[in-house]
């Protein structure tokens, strides 16, 4: 029996178009041309200059071999350069790779190669640390150097200049070479809890739908300033490089997080809305009243990355801001889970308030489905706000999977769901709420870090036979390593010995802040028991503003 909605009707180009979040680019430049699109310093650019901009990269890159399935790579703060590279890369076909700028060298250097890098466009404020990345890479990448006025006595590694590289290009309009909302169209890494990051692969359609739903949680007007203080190369801005070019916003790039160039762009541009970790709204609320005071009104934030202290939101909300939690992943285009507020909420004392916004919340509209489930039977928990389970999700704005990595992305799909690893429960009117993480991932100042990696490079010491790292409290990054450590029979080493060993190890950010001398509880079996450590922590080192 022939279906008669289908019969004769297909799909053709008048009726169907690949997904892609290039394209809002082109509405805004057309019906916004002469409209700030972005600010830099002492530099700006009209929304038709930045499409030219964006032309003339894509254009440059594809006369240079860049195609469909090729990788660029860009190492750089959030800069100008950083936003044209997230709509240029992926109109050519291209994948967008965006590193990590607080990784050491050697990781670099495996995800140069994992990625396989064709171009890397390199900030030169990182020259030093991808000189040794590159060089231990197996990669030869055409290097594009991004030359800032704040680095001009950095080295550059490329043989070409980003402004040399757009003047090879052209203003003309540029066609995306997409040809399906599959396609693969931005790459990130994650810290994984074992072994080497995983890379997390994105689709046109995915970011699409992400950026659309950024905007109708956090509603953004054409009238909206956003700060960047969140940083690029997370999650590609949580996506919302695509969003604030989609309603006509102007993006406040700015190249070094610190509370003075946070206020004081706050200040200069009366910005209206920030992303950002925690730890950023902790600098802005111990900022002192001589600056805070100055602020505009009705900040609007939004933040996720590690569940922020009630505290702190409470905290902020008397200053003026406007606090909205999001919650997400890398594998889930960033945030798509917010703490949607709800009117019925708005006569509810300060704490009540905080505690409220402290919850990770609810699904986006543009995420199919998540929830809170048993991970042995894969049914949902009861909304007690007791019964612990494990945040699932599924739907178009979850990743296409782990790059090069078929049996993780099998694992991580088990059951027709992708699993967060987070653990949580869910309240009477369905909201989550984190209680733990089952991987031991500490997220400190929003950026992850394995546990396991920072206890490799601590059995590396000759003196440690033993060591454990869970996470400790901490008011302004959230959570930091904390390093429980048993000595090799008479070796003596100091805490400060041990802490200077691992920077000379590791990324500095994954440094353990504190180490414990201890024997370290374990197993029948032999294996170490965190939580027991997890609890001795809490206890020796209890969080308050004397700490």
């Amino acid at each position: 029996m022939s279906d008669k909605y289908n019969n004769g009707l297909a799909k053709v180009s008048a009726n169907h178009q690949p997904l892609t979040p290039v394209n809002f680019l082109r509405r805004t430049a057309q019906l916004y041309p002469q409209r700030t699109a972005i600010i830099y310093g002492q530099q700006s650019f009209t929304y038709q200059q930045f499409q030219n901009n964006v032309h003339r990269l894509a254009s440059a890159l594809t006369a240079r071999g860049v195609k469909k399935g090729s990788t660029v790579t860009i190492m750089a703060a959030n800069i100008p350069a950083f936003l044209d590279a997230h709509f240029a890369v992926p109109m050519t076909g291209a994948v967008l790779h965006s590193l990590n700028t607080r990784l050491d060298a050697q990781n670099l250097a495996f995800i140069l190669d994992h990625a396989e890098t064709e171009v890397l466009l390199l900030d030169s404020a990182y020259s030093e640390v991808m000189k040794k990345a590159v060089a231990l890479s197996s990669r030869n990448p055409l290097i594009i150097d991004i030359v800032d006025e704040d680095c001009l006595d950095a080295d550059l590694l490329g043989t070409l200049e980003y402004q040399q590289l757009l003047a090879e290009g052209s203003e003309q309009p540029f066609s995306p070479l997409i040809t399906d909302e599959w396609q693969a169209m931005a790459l990130n890494y994650t810290s994984g809890t074992t072994g080497n990051p995983k890379g997390v692969v994105y689709s046109h359609r995915g970011a699409y739908l992400n950026a659309i739903g950024n905007n109708m949680v956090w509603p953004l007007g054409e009238n909206s300033v956003y700060l960047w203080t969140l940083p690029l190369f997370h999650c590609n801005g949580w996506c919302f490089p695509w969003t604030i070019t989609a309603v006509g916003g102007t993006h406040v790039c700015l190249r070094q997080v610190e509370v003075a160039a946070i206020t004081n762009a706050m200040i200069e541009h009366r910005v209206s809305h920030f992303c950002g970790a925690p730890i950023v709204l902790n600098m802005i609320l111990n900022a002192g009243d001589d600056i805070t005071s100055q602020l505009p009104a009705n900040i609007k934030v939004m933040t996720a990355g590690a569940p922020p202290p009630a505290a702190v939101i409470k905290g902020m909300e008397a200053l003026g801001f406007d606090i909205t939690q999001g919650y997400g992943l890398t594998e889930v285009y960033g945030p798509c889970v917010v703490s949607q507020w709800q009117t019925e909420w708005d006569d509810l004392d300060s704490d009540k308030r905080a505690a409220l916004k402290a919850r990770q919340g609810i699904r986006y509209h543009t995420q199919e489905d998540c929830d809170v489930l048993d991970p042995e039977t894969m049914q949902p928990v009861p909304c007690d706000a007791e019964t612990i389970g494990e945040i699932m999700f599924r739907g178009n704005t979850t990743m296409k999977g782990y790059l090069k990595n078929e049996s993780t992305t099998e694992e991580a799909f088990a059951g027709g769901w992708f699993h967060s690893g987070d653990l949580a429960v869910k309240h009477p009117d369905g909201y989550i709420e984190i209680r733990d993480r089952s991987k031991d991932i500490i997220i400190s100042g929003g950026e992850n870090i394995s546990s396991v990696e920072v206890e490799g490079v601590l059995y590396q010491h000759p003196a440690i036979m033993e060591a454990a790292v869970v996470a400790r409290a901490d008011e302004k990054w959230g959570e930091t390593p904390c390093a429980f450590v048993a000595l090799k029979p008479g070796k003596k080493v100091t805490e400060q010995e041990i802490i200077d060993f691992c920077k000379n190890n590791i990324a500095r950010f994954k440094c353990p802040k504190t180490i414990v001398f201890a024997d370290l509880p374990k197993t029948s079996t032999g294996k170490i028991q965190k939580f027991i450590l997890r609890e001795k922590v809490k206890s020796m080192f209890a969080l308050d503003k004397s700490a």
